[in-house]
């Protein structure tokens, strides 16, 4: 720890008169409730009687059939829609397959990859064409990235703060290790044409969803993804081949990869025209708006959590991002942004992944606002709410980034809260 640390944190500790006391080196906390420490007199059921014989895929613990992804799609299309990752109810950074969100345009594909080909022609020098099986003899590289939608908390520019849990509203977001080919070898391969600036990437989902995406993102980190957390891609995720494009935004990750077509202009299409592109206050819009800012989100405390009756010591935890690089710094205010504290950031510290931080609080019973504010290695520092709509006006919809405020009241219930 820095001296300058140490002498942030004695001040900090001085002014109890807060809704709590962030806290770095307190007396022992009691962590949870405590009982006469012994055993029952009897051995529980399970350990008197066999267990369960193998399975050949694991499921979750039936006890643990709360945690869900939450669904939210048009029921006149219901393939249209989104998921949110419970971000409130895991740990760690990684977002198991089976969680991460998803947003299909209609409806997830289900695709033979025996028949899937990925198409790579337009401005090069030879078009080429690619099954799955070759994909697989290529030399892999694995990555470890979040890729957060464009919409992902956009609830945040109402006027009204929306009472969900936080990954319910902050969910649009997962980070996991992706396997698979760097795209600059296909390109190589192709051979690329001096006047080819973009790419359009299309996918073979019903929606044949395409975007456009310059070259030189696609010629420096982006992988044609054939597996996520070791195993090949779900469904929902863009079996059997997707783009994973670090740090740029969701939609750009195009699933069911089936075209990479070299040009010189981008085609201007449906997501990048009347989607993904916002008018400002002052007449200008904001088009290409590739990468997604730093972000940080308590996920403990927060909504849909209650504090019970006995003050105490609590872990202050969540995640933190950023598309531009790493996260090198989140605090944590428990006063609505008055005071700060640096969290610890806990390894590993990846670049444009999830950082998982902590800072314990001493909760005292009283009134308390909690935030966290994350900055990122090129000098980038989350904003506040106000500040954000300042610059951006009242009519966003994409690249919400704002700091996200939960109120704790005397009672330990807690909501989501406008601080600023």
């Amino acid at each position: 720890m820095t001296d300058s640390t140490s002498t942030n944190r004695r001040q900090f500790l001085k002014q109890a008169s807060l809704g709590g006391v962030l806290a770095g080196a307190m007396s022992l906390p009691v962590w949870a409730s405590q009982t006469q420490a012994q055993f029952p007199d009897t051995l529980p059921e399970w350990m008197r009687k066999p267990g369960d014989n193998f399975s050949n895929y694991g499921q979750p613990s039936p006890y643990e059939q709360q945690v869900i992804r939450w669904i939210s799609a048009n029921p006149d299309a219901p393939g249209n829609g989104v998921s949110w990752t419970p971000l409130h109810d895991l740990q760690g950074t990684i977002t198991p397959n089976g969680l991460h969100y998803e947003r299909h345009h209609n409806g997830v594909p289900q695709i033979d990859p025996a028949q899937h080909l990925l198409l790579v022609d337009g401005l090069v020098q030879q078009p080429l064409s690619f099954d799955i099986s070759s994909l697989l003899r290529y030399p892999m590289v694995s990555r470890t990235c979040f890729i957060e939608c464009g919409g992902n908390s956009n609830s945040g520019w109402k006027n009204n703060p929306i009472q969900s849990k936080a990954g319910y509203a902050h969910g649009l977001v997962s980070n996991a290790e992706w396997t698979g080919v760097p795209v600059k070898l296909l390109l190589e391969e192709a051979g690329i044409k001096s006047a080819a600036k973009w790419i359009i990437a299309e996918g073979a989902d019903a929606a044949a969803l395409n975007v456009s995406i310059p070259l030189e993102k696609l010629l420096d980190d982006a992988i044609l993804a054939l597996y996520q957390n070791g195993e090949r891609l779900r469904p929902e995720n863009g079996y059997p081949l997707r783009l994973v494009l670090p740090g740029w935004e969701g939609i750009l990750n195009v699933k069911w990869l089936r075209q990479l077509r070299l040009v010189e202009q981008p085609a201007m299409t449906r997501d990048e025209t009347a989607q993904y592109t916002e008018l400002q206050a002052d007449g200008s819009a904001r088009q290409f708006t590739f990468v997604m800012d730093v972000k940080s989100l308590i996920t403990s405390p927060s909504l849909g959590m209650v504090l019970p009756d006995n003050p105490g010591i609590y872990q202050v935890s969540g995640l933190a991002w950023s598309g531009r690089g790493k996260i090198t710094r989140v605090e944590i205010s428990a006063d609505g942004g008055q005071t700060w504290l640096d969290a610890k950031l806990h390894d590993p510290v990846l670049d444009r992944a999830f950082t998982r931080f902590s800072l314990p609080w001493h909760w005292q019973g009283q009134y308390a606002i909690l935030q966290s504010r994350a900055s990122d290695e090129t000098g980038a520092v989350q904003p506040s709410r106000s500040a954000l709509i300042e610059q951006r006006g009242h009519h966003g919809f994409f690249h919400y980034n704002a700091i996200i405020s939960w109120e704790i009241t005397e009672s330990g219930d807690i909501n989501h809260v406008y601080a600023d």
